[in-house]
């Protein structure tokens, strides 16, 4: 088994529920680390980084939980070789003095 790790990647995007987060967008820091089955074909880390990019962009999600269940969905479908995703979303500037988050870890 073999896995694929993408740490601190930043972009802005609208998510959460609160008034003001659904109109501004604002930072989020995204960590993964994706383990796979390597036949000879391995998981292009920056394919990878494309899609969850743009699935936080485009679908707006209110709530984390939503957007993790979906970005591991969605990377499932799209390469049969995963094993396991863990993947982490952080806010880190919408609270003072703290960084805050949700995680997933699917096992397939």
């Amino acid at each position: 088994m073999i896995s694929i790790i993408i740490k601190n990647f930043e972009f802005d995007t609208i998510i959460g529920v609160l008034d003001f987060e659904r109109v501004t967008p604002q930072k989020v820091i995204i960590n993964t680390e994706i383990f796979y089955e390597y036949n000879s074909e391995y998981l292009d880390y920056a394919k990878v980084s494309e899609i969850i990019k743009n699935i936080l962009q485009n679908k707006e999600f209110e709530v984390l939980e939503d957007s993790l269940d979906y970005i591991c969905s969605y990377l499932k479908n799209s390469y049969s070789n995963i094993l396991e995703i863990n993947l982490e979303i952080l806010k880190p500037n919408i609270l003072d003095n703290m960084i805050v988050g949700a995680k997933i870890i699917k096992k397939y």
